[in-house]
């Protein structure tokens, strides 16, 4: 949220900032309800839908910086983060379906 609020004032931003903040909050919103998941196959659903949010967050960072909207550098550790929760998410869900009984 931070973040966004340092985007530069274009419509291009405007709207990727958008997109951005749309997906990181379904990445919270969904991995709250995997949490609360009432079976194993909810659970690894809910996983299913924070691993597209997760990637498509870091996808939006990725064409912030490709658009040169913003510099590599302001963003590479919200990038690092981005991939390292994607990474935690998408193995959490690799388990669950293989322990999946």
């Amino acid at each position: 949220m931070k973040f966004l609020r340092t985007l530069p004032k274009s419509e291009e931003s405007r709207i990727m900032g958008h997109q951005l903040l749309r997906c990181a909050t379904s990445v919270a919103a969904n991995y709250r309800a995997a949490g609360r998941a009432r079976s194993r196959a909810e659970f690894i659903s809910k996983m299913g839908t924070v691993v597209e949010e997760a990637d498509e967050s870091v996808f939006w960072l990725e064409m912030l910086v490709d658009t040169e909207v913003v510099r590599r550098e302001k963003i590479e550790p919200l990038l690092r983060e981005g991939n390292e929760l994607l990474a935690i998410f998408a193995a959490s869900q690799r388990t669950a379906r293989a322990n999946k009984t």
